[in-house]
C-alpha cells in the first residue's frame, strides 16, 4: 500500500479565489463603498469585489455554523433540562501583525449585523487585555509587548468564560494606540451578544499542559470558529513599514501620541526604526508564536501582497 503523502494528509480543502467565491449563493451585498471606507484600516486596502468574493461567502458558511452550533446547545440544554438562553458564538481572529486584522474583523462584525434575524454581534481585541506599560517596564517587557506572556492571560480567560456562560453584563480594559498603553478606569462592556468576534495576535496560542492532568483552557476553547489572516513573512515586513510611515504623516503628530517624537524625524530615520522594531520584536512574535498556531484556525485567509485574498483554506477534519 502506498504511503500518503503530506498534501494528501492536509487537512484543509484550498480553493481558489473563483472557486470560493462560487459558493456565496444567494448571499446578499448588504455595504456600500462608503460603509467600506468608515470599516478599513489605514494602509489596508479592501473594495468591495473584495467584500463579494471572499466575505459574503464567509458569512454564508458563519450562519450555518452558528445555527448548527446553537442546535447543539439547545441539545446540551435539553439534556440538562436547563432554559438559560441561547449561548453566544465566539470567532476568534489572528494573524500577525499589519496583515488586516482590524479591517477583517470591522467587516465581518457589519456583515453579520446584517443579518435578516439582525443578531447581536460585538468585537473586542485582545490588546485591551494587555499589561499596563508600567507593569510591562517593572517586568522588563516593553520589548517583548504583544508576546504571550504581556497579557493578563486569566482576565482575558475570566472574560471569555463569562461571555461563553450567558453572564448579562462583561467588561473588558480599554486600550489606547494613542497612549500605547492601558487607559486607566475606562471599560467596555458587552451585553450578552449573539455572536462576539476576538480578534489578537495570539489569540490561538496554546500553552504547556499540566503535568497533572488539571484542567487549563486556552483563549481558543471558547471558540466556536476560528480564522487566521495569512501572507508571506517579507510581504508583512513591507506593509509594516508602510504602515510605520503613514501613521508618522496622521496618528504620531498628535501631541499626546506616544509615537509623537518620530514625527519630525527624516524618512530614513523613521524606516530605520521601524524596521528595528520589526526585526527585533514583531518578526520574533510572527516566527515563536503566531506563525505556528495557524494549522490550528478552522479557516486560513491567505493573502496576496496587493492585500487581494488569493487562497481559502478550510479545515476539514
Amino acid at each position: 500500500m502506498d504511503q500518503a503523502s503530506p498534501t494528501d494528509l492536509s487537512p484543509y480543502r484550498v480553493f481558489t479565489r473563483d472557486e470560493w467565491a462560487a459558493l456565496r449563493a444567494d448571499t446578499p451585498l448588504t455595504l456600500t463603498a462608503e460603509d467600506l471606507d468608515r470599516l478599513k484600516s489605514l494602509n489596508d486596502p479592501i473594495s468591495l469585489d473584495e467584500v463579494v468574493h471572499i466575505y459574503l461567502p464567509l458569512t454564508r458558511l458563519l450562519s450555518l455554523y452558528v445555527a448548527a452550533t446553537q442546535n447543539l446547545y439547545d441539545a446540551t440544554r435539553t439534556f440538562l433540562g436547563t432554559r438559560d438562553g441561547a449561548t453566544p458564538f465566539i470567532i476568534g481572529l489572528a494573524g500577525s501583525v499589519a496583515v488586516g486584522k482590524s479591517t477583517t474583523a470591522r467587516l465581518l462584525r457589519a456583515l453579520l449585523q446584517r443579518w435578516p434575524n439582525t443578531p447581536k454581534v460585538e468585537l473586542i481585541t485582545t490588546d485591551g487585555f494587555l499589561l499596563p506599560n508600567d507593569v510591562l517596564r517593572q517586568e522588563g517587557l516593553m520589548e517583548r509587548k504583544g508576546f504571550p506572556e504581556s497579557y493578563d492571560l486569566p482576565a482575558l480567560l475570566a472574560f471569555l468564560a463569562d461571555i461563553k456562560g450567558g453572564k448579562q453584563e462583561v467588561t473588558a480594559p480599554v486600550y489606547s494606540h494613542l497612549s500605547y498603553d492601558i487607559v486607566p478606569g475606562e471599560r467596555v462592556r458587552i451585553e450578552r451578544p449573539d455572536i462576539l468576534i476576538v480578534e489578537g495576535l495570539n489569540v490561538l496560542q496554546t500553552s504547556r499542559l499540566p503535568r497533572d492532568g488539571r484542567g487549563v483552557p486556552f483563549v481558543s476553547d471558547f471558540f466556536d470558529f476560528s480564522i487566521y489572516i495569512d501572507a508571506d513573512e517579507e510581504v508583512i515586513r513591507r506593509w509594516y513599514l508602510a504602515r510605520f510611515l503613514r501613521l508618522r504623516e496622521t496618528a504620531f503628530r498628535d501631541p499626546q501620541s506616544y509615537f509623537h517624537r518620530y514625527a519630525s524625524i527624516t524618512t530614513a530615520e523613521a524606516l530605520a526604526y521601524a524596521e528595528g522594531l520589526w526585526s527585533r520584536i514583531n518578526l520574533v512574535n510572527l516566527r515563536e508564536n503566531i506563525l505556528p498556531t495557524r494549522p490550528r484556525a478552522q479557516l486560513i485567509l491567505r493573502k496576496a501582497e496587493d492585500h487581494r485574498i488569493e487562497k481559502v483554506a478550510l479545515r476539514r477534519v
